[in-house]
């Protein structure tokens, strides 16, 4: 199986913490991973912003890079998304390799789950933990259920981290609101970006969060920050950061996932 790490750029930039510890997961459930070294942005900024005649060379850059792999990996759904459900008004719908680079990009969590089969994957990890269920992830990539949607869904990122010894979850009041990042959003709307966020920090706040996760740094970020600015008592990790550091803790012998393919 050939599989190639799409790192989006915040993470490059700002968090590369969290693409090593997404390449030593994989790793440690046995997949070899490739590192393009030409990849750049996916062209989400620049689409958000409705600047698409910017966003199509980075969208034909990324279909010509990743092509020839069966699977490509990120530790971003919001970039995934972009790829999957977005690149329909930036590349040709008879463009055979953008179609088959499109449907095999997936996030982490879709991959280690749905691909490989993981379950429950031995470690510790005694914390308190709050997840943010991004939008992206929930709306679009359908990675865990939505409120506004009757459909029953397993939520993929408590699945992955359930089975770590003395882990326990946040019972959050809305569990499945925005935190209101949203790419340019929070920079045009910056009033009502700042909101959204104290409430998502409040409602971890009143269930006792100790590690805010989620599968996006992006909205991690904007968290992080006014986390930051009001000194609290709450830690932020990717949920990759989370297994990276308690699969290294498992029970001698037990430090590979269980993987079915």
């Amino acid at each position: 199986m050939k599989v190639a790490l799409f790192i989006p750029c915040y993470v490059d930039q700002f968090y590369p913490d969290v693409g090593m510890a997404t390449v030593q997961v994989l790793e440690s459930c046995g997949v070899q991973v490739d590192f393009p070294q030409q990849q750049t942005c996916c062209g989400q900024p620049m689409a958000n912003s409705g600047c698409m005649p910017e966003a199509r060379p980075l969208a034909e850059k990324f279909i010509d890079t990743f092509t020839g792999y069966d699977y490509i990996v990120s530790p971003s759904g919001s970039c995934v998304s972009m790829v999957r459900n977005h690149y329909d008004h930036l590349v040709s719908a008879s463009d055979t390799q953008a179609v088959a680079v499109r449907r095999q990009t997936l996030e982490l969590g879709e991959f280690l789950v749905q691909v490989l089969g993981v379950r429950s994957p031995a470690g510790v990890f005694p914390h308190k933990v709050g997840l943010h269920q991004s939008c992206h992830g929930l709306r679009e990539l359908r990675l865990g259920p939505c409120s506004e949607s009757m459909t029953p869904r397993d939520s993929l990122l408590q699945q992955l981290l359930s089975g770590f010894a003395g882990i326990s979850f946040s019972q959050l009041q809305r569990k499945d609101e925005c935190c209101g990042f949203g790419g340019t959003f929070a920079v045009g709307e910056e009033a009502v970006s700042a909101m959204m966020g104290e409430d998502r920090i409040n409602d971890h706040l009143q269930a006792g969060t100790e590690v805010l996760t989620a599968g996006d740094m992006s909205c991690l970020m904007h968290l992080d920050g006014m986390i930051r600015r009001r000194k609290l008592p709450i830690r932020v990790l990717h949920y990759a950061q989370i297994m990276a550091q308690a699969m290294q803790q498992a029970p001698t012998g037990q430090d590979r996932p269980a993987v079915t393919r």
